[in-house]
């Protein structure tokens, strides 16, 4: 849809998160009659309802009636499975659904550059977007990092860049989506509760990324990823302009090692931008994101001067492998963003130190048979926290002491009278936080107030 074509036509919003408040009040803003339909409870829903009355559109609170099923297109907020009931029953009436970043789109004149993957997303993103800032370049960065698209799109010009995280429940509901620049970190198995434990539906759902992309466009994709790889390398349409990184080789096109530099290949011209010693963001990890984040900047045409700055003085990002602070020689870090087991095992190879490792939450039908090496090589001991408590208990017991904690307080408790001077207390929970807290964000507030006031 175009986004002259939006004044008038009746929308429904599934979803009463940020989100979905946003891309009401973005719809409303430009014309359309708009319905919002959340099934929680009205109590959980009180702010979001105060943001609605507010902006005069009219909502539901505890149930999805038949009343959203009246309208030309269902917006679904990213939050809502693809197995609700009223997301089949729309489908079924053959009513148009897209997702809350497909809508944004039409009003975005903006070009795009959008970053997904397993891990690194957020990282990358908030990367890109210092990259743009530093460089004196109007950007806004947002989607699933933080500002929802439909919040900032109204903002941005053509002269503007439009920096957006997005997920697999994001692109689910894609139509016409289309990045200038759509990078493609790695897949690995994540949110199969979501997807009927088929990590081919993950995978497919992820790939929609670059869908509508042309010979105008580019894909940034981890060469080294074995099913990244051969995503974009199967492309229907191969007149992407393709740009692989890799940590592994060196690479005719795109970003690789060489002698202990990164170095930037894009048509016919070979940039040497930064020794990667003094990235500032440390771990094998960071630099694939560091070569994604670069190769994007580049594409855009940022200088490799002004990449080279940004690279040596960017400090990561909040919740992910974040210093809180040392107490009695103990170093504890809060790693809340790790929400799935691939997270966890990046961050148990960037310690050196022994690890007491707070482990758990809400499983999205994690597999921790993956973590058991490093767990016995670089953990000291496991303290087990939420739903998954006791499958966590199951899968490690037997490598290492388990001890289960009913509370965040009581879990930053026990690792401390475990930890000894010269360990890392690290909260990286392989788990959604939804058990205990509102989102990961709140589960590594807590933690670090916690910590703080130890």
């Amino acid at each position: 849809m175009e986004a002259h074509e939006v004044k008038g036509k009746r929308f429904s919003v599934i979803g009463g998160a940020r989100s979905g408040v946003a891309v009401s009040r973005l719809l409303k803003n430009h014309g359309a009659v708009v319905f919002l339909s959340d099934s929680a409870p009205a109590e959980r829903m009180a702010e979001a309802g105060r943001d609605l009355q507010k902006l005069g559109i009219p909502h539901e609170f505890g149930e999805n009636t038949r009343r959203v099923l009246d309208v030309d297109v269902v917006v679904l907020s990213p939050g809502v499975p693809p197995s609700a009931p009223v997301v089949i029953e729309a489908k079924a009436r053959a009513l148009k659904v897209v997702s809350e970043i497909e809508v944004a789109s039409w009003f975005c004149s903006a070009p795009i550059v959008a970053i997904t993957g397993t891990n690194g997303k957020t990282t990358t993103t908030a990367l890109i977007g210092r990259m743009f800032e530093d460089a004196k370049r109007h950007s806004s960065v947002g989607g699933n990092i933080g500002i929802a698209f439909s919040q900032i799109v109204d903002g941005l010009h053509e002269q503007s860049t439009a920096i957006l995280e997005v997920s697999s429940f994001q692109l689910e509901d894609i139509d016409r989506f289309k990045p200038a620049v759509s990078v493609l970190l790695n897949i690995t198995p994540d949110h199969l509760d979501r997807y009927g434990n088929s990590f081919e539906r993950y995978v497919a759902a992820k790939c929609r990324i670059f869908e509508n992309q042309g010979k105008e466009e580019s894909v940034v994709y981890n060469h080294d990823d074995s099913v990244t790889h051969s995503c974009v390398e199967h492309l229907a349409n191969s007149a992407i302009h393709r740009l692989p990184f890799s940590t592994q080789r060196v690479l005719t096109e795109g970003a690789f090692v060489e002698d202990g530099r990164m170095i930037v290949a894009m048509n016919q011209q070979r940039s040497e931008i930064i020794p990667i010693d003094q990235i500032s963001i440390r771990g094998a990890h960071n630099l694939a994101n560091a070569m994604a984040a670069a190769l994007s900047a580049r594409a855009r045409g940022i200088s490799v001067a002004s990449i080279r700055a940004t690279l040596k003085n960017f400090k990561g990002v909040e919740h992910r492998l974040e210093f809180v602070r040392d107490v009695g020689g103990i170093a504890y870090v809060n790693d809340s963003k790790a929400t799935n087991v691939d997270s966890v095992w990046h961050a148990l190879q960037s310690f050196s130190s022994p690890i007491v490792l707070l482990l758990g939450g809400r499983d999205k039908g994690n597999d921790y048979s993956r973590l058991a090496l490093l767990v016995k090589k670089n953990v000291r001991s496991i303290i087990a926290i939420g739903e998954s408590a006791d499958r966590v208990a199951g899968a490690f017991s037997a490598i290492v002491p388990v001890k289960k904690a009913a509370t965040m307080q009581e879990a930053v408790n026990l690792a401390s009278s475990v930890a000894a001077s010269g360990d890392v207390v690290l909260l990286s929970p392989a788990c959604a936080s939804f058990d205990w807290f509102d989102n990961y964000e709140h589960r590594g507030r807590v933690f670090k107030e916690i910590v703080l006031g130890l």
